[in-house]
């Protein structure tokens, strides 16, 4: 399904598909994901994975079905999780059609190796009937064989014409509830890649840094690809992809998301780099209230300052702040100073502050 000539990306010209109760393309809030880090056999770990990722704001929960025995154990997980569930379906058709009869609320498929046309055929017919969107999920390391050994193709060019090609075969089924991602560990081929689909293709995007990796250098690779992607008008649907918990890849991708101001989070911690000037231990602070308000709903933020050169600014333009002075701190709360406190009991007053700010909205 091609788009108009026109080279301006813009969300709302995506088409719009349903997962569950999430709405993915066609101008609806970008949706966010993660997906479950145990066997999908383990039934308990894998819900109480899913409530961490709600917990932290995500919006869908993947999981991957390796075998007939995971394939099972869907019906009990789609049954008592609190989002809607995506399957992750490699090398077998057949785990596809078992994840369908679980009740899932989407597929995802690998074009480099979910097998022949008739047998994709059959999976969208069965998702068909039961209004199922698919992902063709494109890694830049498991393309089709002989699309991966083609010398006059680029990276970039491969991951689109494998895309290609599978959309062709959904198609030729008359299936177009169809979401597309172009995966690579690397960024820029990410980005062109997205970049080179959406100039072509009105299918919604579910994009991504694949393999990003762990701690700082996986959060910086994710950051930088999916803003420069997301800061052209690309990109529907989100996942971090991270060597960690799965809450964590939901908490990174909000932030790149609120900083872009393509969605409104919970609560944002603001707090200062500390210098010679700082009269609080802010390296100790601001830990604890992160903790404490990193899963709240609410779209507050919360600044935490160690002295008064930028401190009362800060403080001031929160919702809730506290600027440390000489031996005492000052709390801000909706832009007026509040009171003056000790600075060993900043954590317990912020606190309280920021629960009833909460309660009293």
């Amino acid at each position: 399904m091609n788009v108009m000539s026109n080279n301006i990306f813009t969300r709302d010209r995506t088409r719009r598909v349903v997962v569950g109760d999430v709405a993915i393309g066609g101008g609806a809030a970008i949706s966010v994901q993660s997906m479950a880090k145990v066997p999908t056999t383990d039934v308990s770990a894998v819900l109480k994975q899913c409530e961490d990722v709600l917990r932290a704001g995500g919006d869908l929960f993947r999981i991957s079905v390796p075998d007939e025995s995971s394939a099972a154990a869907l019906k009990e997980i789609v049954k008592n999780s609190p989002l809607p569930i995506i399957a992750d379906i490699h090398f077998d058709y057949r785990l596809a059609l078992l994840s369908l009869d679980a009740g899932v609320h989407k597929l995802r498929i690998n074009p480099g190796n979910i097998g022949s046309p008739e047998r994709v055929k059959i999976v969208a017919k069965e998702a068909a009937a039961r209004s199922v969107p698919i992902r063709i999920g494109v890694n830049s390391g498991s393309l089709p064989e002989d699309i991966a050994e083609d010398e006059n193709l680029s990276e970039v060019d491969a991951m689109v014409k494998a895309a290609e090609r599978e959309i062709s075969i959904l198609e030729d089924a008359g299936f177009f509830d169809i979401v597309v991602s172009l995966k690579s560990s690397s960024p820029a081929v990410t980005i062109e890649a997205n970049r080179k689909f959406a100039q072509k293709y009105n299918y919604p995007l579910h994009i991504g840094i694949t393999e990003s990796g762990f701690g700082e250098q996986g959060i910086v690779a994710s950051a930088v690809g999916l803003t420069l992607i997301l800061n052209e008008g690309i990109g529907d649907t989100v996942r971090v992809s991270l060597s960690e918990p799965p809450e964590n890849e939901i908490r990174v991708a909000r932030e790149i998301l609120r900083f872009l101001k393509l969605r409104k989070y919970g609560a944002r911690l603001i707090s200062c780099p500390t210098c010679a000037r700082s009269e609080g231990d802010i390296q100790q602070i601001a830990p604890k209230i992160f903790e404490r308000i990193k899963n709240i709903a609410e779209p507050i933020t919360v600044a935490v300052m160690g002295c008064v050169v930028n401190g009362p600014g800060e403080a001031k333009s929160a919702d809730i702040g506290v600027a440390c002075g000489k031996n005492q701190a000052l709390i801000f709360k909706n832009g007026k100073p509040l009171r003056k406190i000790a600075i060993d009991d900043i954590v317990d007053e912020l606190l309280c502050e920021i629960d009833d700010l909460i309660t009293n909205r």
